[in-house]
């Protein structure tokens, strides 16, 4: 005994569809299921970036802040104003990258 609907009528075509979004469904979870993987490494790299994006412009401001405080001595600090502009810039840097990532564009 056949269930299918006869051919050519128009619980064919509702039947046809339903079974390529289920098709298509598959395939989605198939894809997701194959690629999970690379949402470790995804992650993994995201915390690398936004991990140099910060400490990098934290480094250079703290080593202009003790170059002016050896070169220029003051009762301030330039080394804690260099680490407060350097962590600004530095959380600058990587919510731009950060965002540009998630955007998916490259501008």
């Amino acid at each position: 005994m056949n269930n299918s609907p006869p051919e050519g009528s128009r619980e064919n075509g509702h039947h046809e569809r339903w079974l390529q979004k289920i098709r298509r469904k598959e395939e989605r979870r198939l894809l997701a299921k194959k690629e999970k993987h690379k949402e470790i490494w995804f992650g993994l790299g995201m915390f690398g970036l936004v991990g140099w994006a910060v400490t990098i412009p934290t480094v250079i401001g703290i080593a202009i802040g003790v170059w002016l405080d050896r070169k220029y001595p003051s009762q301030f600090s330039f080394t804690l104003m260099g680490l407060a502009v350097g962590v600004v810039g530095g959380c600058l840097n990587a919510w731009y990258w950060v965002k540009r990532e998630f955007s998916g564009n490259d501008g």
